[in-house]
């Protein structure tokens, strides 16, 4: 006879799961780390995701995508878009230290995966990549209202905030100080002015 099926919030439990990886990574992440953050027994948890661990990172992956899925959403309605992104890179700086230590799950799994699994890479590159095109749509709708002076590319401008995002989840980490970090991105914000 079978056990009754464990019933969980599957957005708990996958935010519970996305703590662990952002925090230790993919590979440093064991199912008993895993188990213990969501509640889980391993019976329970490979009911719910047959694939694995792999399986269970992709769904984190995906929930990550769709809070920058809202954050756009949210920045295409405003006034000041541009001034949304500014701010959005602002915040990064009132961030505690434990924050700034785990950096970004998207670019961290970028770095992490790319010798590692090809897809799971090519998912966060994916993320990463759709982020750009938002920014590259923001940046055309700026410069054609004349609200936005720099009149360089939108690509290039895009992929310029694309890496100040990924250079500033390194620079977090070495220096988790809330004033040297508002500095570096004021300087660096000065290109979307």
């Amino acid at each position: 006879m079978r056990g009754r099926p464990a019933i969980y919030d599957n957005q708990d439990v996958l935010e519970k799961a996305q703590k662990v990886f952002w925090t230790k990574g993919f590979t440093a992440t064991s199912l008993e780390d895993i188990l213990q953050a969501m509640g889980m027994g391993s019976g329970s948890f490979y009911n719910a995701f047959k694939g694995g661990k792999k399986e269970l990172f992709k769904k984190t992956i995906h929930q990550r995508r769709e809070a920058l899925k809202r954050f756009e959403e949210s920045v295409n309605n405003s006034e000041t878009p541009v001034e949304m992104i500014k701010d959005f890179f602002r915040s990064i700086a009132k961030a505690d230290v434990s924050t700034h230590a785990q950096g970004c799950l998207i670019v961290n799994t970028v770095v992490e995966m790319a010798s590692l699994d090809e897809e799971m890479e090519e998912a966060a590159v994916t993320i990463l990549k759709e982020v750009e095109e938002f920014y590259v749509r923001i940046i055309t709708r700026a410069q054609q209202k004349g609200t936005l002076k720099n009149q360089t590319d939108p690509v290039i401008l895009g992929r310029y905030l694309i890496t100040l995002w990924s250079g500033l989840n390194v620079l977090r980490r070495m220096y988790p100080d809330e004033e040297v970090l508002r500095k570096q991105i004021e300087m660096q914000l000065e290109i979307i002015s």
